[in-house]
């Protein structure tokens, strides 16, 4: 785990890209085989690696998503799990950024 400083995630990418990169992986891997794998690749590759994490304050962390994500996904945002499975990846980032940072020991 490494220690954290609200100050410098203002340059996430300088002090804690690794981090970063781990806790999306991770999600993703989290979410590996509970959706379908098109839709779970596509919001990964168009969507999320545009999307920004931010730290709110009080161990809590915010992913940003790029403007119109349905658009970046083409016809994969039709799709019936399109919505959950954006919103499901969105929230393990965010708990794994929790996990990461030792704000968040137990999901």
């Amino acid at each position: 785990m490494t220690e954290f400083d609200p100050e410098k995630f203002e340059e996430k990418y300088v002090y804690y890209f690794e981090e970063l990169e781990a806790a999306y992986s991770s999600a993703y891997q989290h979410l590996h085989g509970q959706y379908d794998s098109t839709v779970l690749r596509a919001i990964d590759r168009q969507i999320l690696s545009e999307s920004e994490p931010f730290y709110e304050g009080d161990g809590e962390f915010r992913v940003e998503l790029p403007e119109n994500p349905r658009e970046r996904v083409g016809a994969v945002a039709d799709h019936e799990q399109f919505e959950s499975v954006l919103e499901a990846f969105v929230d393990r980032i965010e708990t794994e950024l929790r996990q990461r940072f030792g704000f968040d020991r137990g999901q």
